[in-house]
Parts: C-alpha cells; sequence; structure tokens
C-alpha cells in the first residue's frame, strides 16, 4: 500500500520525544508517522486514532512489526479527551495531527473522494457513518449548498454552481458532479481556476464535520499536555490552518482582560509557546517526490504552563 506521510519527519522531531512518553497520534491513517512515533519511544505509549476501518486494520499489522506499545481505538479523535480517559490516560506528553486525506483513501475509486475518477457520491473518512456526499449533494436546500460551497471551498461561484446541481438533481457521480460544475460555470472559467476542487473539499468537509471537531479538540489536547509536551498539526487548506493558528494565538498570549496587571494570576497565564513563529512548509525535495504535499503547513507548540 503506497502512502506518503507528508513533513514527516520536520512533524515528528518538532515532538521531542523521549523514550517513555505517552504520545497521541490522532490521525492513524496508513501509519506514516505512527511508525516512525512508536520506534522512539520504547518505553511509552502510542494511542492512534481514526474513523477508517481499512486504515486501522492495515496499520494494526504494520504497527506490530515494530513493537506491542501501541492501542488503536477506532473513533473520530474529536472523542479523544473521553477515549483516552477509557483508557485510564488524563495526561499525555505529545500529539500529532495529520489533517489531510491519505493517499489510498484518494486513489481508492469507490471512497469517491477524488473528482478525477468516477465514483459513487460518498466521501466518508468513517463508513459506518449514515451521512454522504450523496446525501449532500441531493438533498440540501439550494441556500444550505450556496454556504457551504462559499464557507468551506471559499469559491465566489457557489451560488450559480449550487444552482445548477438543485437544477441537474439527481446526481449520483463524482464525474456527473464535476459535469454540472463546469456547466454552471462555463469551460474557461473551470479550465482556469478548477472550481471543483473547492466544491469537493467542501463537500467533504461538510460530510466528516472536519472544521468543527478542530475546534473542539485542540482546546482539549492542550488541557491534557504535560509541562513540556508538544503538538504537531499538519493543514492541507487554509480554513484549517486559520482555526489552528487562531487556537494556537489565543493560548499563547497573555489574556487581553488583565494585560497589564502588575501579578497576571496563572489562570490567565499563557498555557503554550509557539515553536515555530512560521509555518513550516515542505522541502523542494518532498514537492518533487509527492506533489500532494504543496499545500501542507506544519505549526508546533509546546506546553509551558
Amino acid at each position: 500500500m503506497k502512502h506518503y506521510s507528508v513533513l514527516k519527519k520536520e512533524a515528528i522531531d518538532g515532538l521531542n520525544l523521549q523514550d517513555d512518553y505517552i504520545v497521541v497520534d490522532a490521525t492513524l491513517g496508513y501509519a506514516g508517522h505512527s511508525s516512525e512515533i512508536l520506534k522512539s519511544i520504547p518505553k511509552g505509549k502510542l494511542i492512534a486514532f481514526d474513523q477508517d476501518i481499512d486504515a486501522i486494520n492495515y496499520s494494526k499489522e504494520v504497527l506490530s512489526n515494530i513493537a506491542s506499545n501501541f492501542e488503536i481505538v477506532h473513533s473520530n479523535f474529536v472523542n479523544m479527551k473521553e477515549k483516552l480517559e477509557e483508557l485510564g490516560i488524563n495526561k499525555i506528553d505529545a500529539c500529532l495531527f495529520d489533517l489531510g486525506l491519505s493517499s489510498p483513501q484518494i486513489d481508492e475509486v469507490d471512497r469517491g473522494f477524488s473528482f478525477m475518477t468516477d465514483a459513487k457520491l460518498d466521501m466518508r473518512m468513517d463508513k459506518s457513518k449514515k451521512m454522504s456526499a450523496y446525501d449532500v449533494i441531493n438533498s440540501y436546500k439550494l441556500e444550505e449548498l450556496i454556504k457551504i460551497f462559499y464557507e468551506y471551498g471559499e469559491e465566489k461561484l457557489s451560488r450559480a454552481i449550487a444552482k445548477k446541481i438543485v437544477d441537474l438533481r439527481p446526481i449520483n457521480t463524482t464525474m456527473e458532479l464535476v459535469e454540472a460544475i463546469k456547466s454552471a460555470v462555463g469551460l474557461k472559467y473551470f479550465n482556469l481556476h478548477h472550481p471543483e476542487r473547492q466544491i469537493f473539499q467542501a463537500i467533504r468537509i461538510e460530510v466528516n464535520d472536519e472544521l468543527q471537531v478542530l475546534n473542539t479538540v485542540l482546546p482539549d489536547v492542550i488541557n491534557m499536555l504535560n509541562i513540556g509536551g508538544r503538538i504537531s498539526v499538519i493543514t492541507f487548506h487554509s480554513l484549517e490552518d486559520k482555526i489552528v493558528k487562531k487556537i494556537f494565538k489565543e493560548n499563547s498570549e497573555i489574556n487581553e482582560l488583565v494585560k497589564g496587571l502588575p501579578e497576571i494570576p496563572d489562570e490567565y497565564k499563557p498555557k503554550i509557546k509557539l515553536i515555530n513563529k512560521k509555518v513550516i512548509l515542505p522541502s523542494d525535495n518532498e514537492l518533487k517526490e509527492n506533489s500532494r504535499s504543496k499545500s501542507a503547513k506544519l505549526r508546533i507548540v509546546e506546553r509551558i504552563g
């Protein structure tokens, strides 16, 4: 199974792992990052989360060939705090998020993530989940579609695309959706701007509730981190990166309410410090090896209080 882990060395080096650390891989995928983490914590414990049972089955075998000090949890990482508590874990030393789709998910045609191959509209990361891309495209009201396309896809012709989709319903497959988008915007705009990328991204975010789960889980992880513990987050589009940047900024600065006081109460002091002020981007070598890494950005923070 071919899978390329984006910014692997930078993200794992950034965690500053010690051999007895308790580490969470929030996005196990096909064990690219987890494999390296497990090798670095022979006396520690790895807990990895994923919604995708195919990825879990594959990764369990890969990790078992390295060591046995790991646990895989079949769950969205939004449930991390609760699931870790069930395992008797209240504090962790490091956490990694790789928020991109893994290559096998994109390449597996029947998952319906790609706008380049024809498949049933799906896009569920967790295949046991009821709502799929088909439901979004065929049952959402016009205004709901416009809102999703504009907010999650940042597509300026959202209204025209949504209206065309509603007119052409039912739309069953990825290629039917691509043709609907092309028909809505015209060939010149389509070839110049490729709005299908933005629309597919928007639908995937909606189906998997990706942005809301990030807003929920990042503050939880910051609170669970031991002093000196670190978080590495790899994002792949501006909406995710904005959320990560905002949460990290809020938690790394003194609260505005108490700024200027001679004595700052502990609860208002920064919880984390930024390890990299500027985002870390893939190297030229990585971009040559894997073009899918071009939009990746890495942010790293450390718990200080």
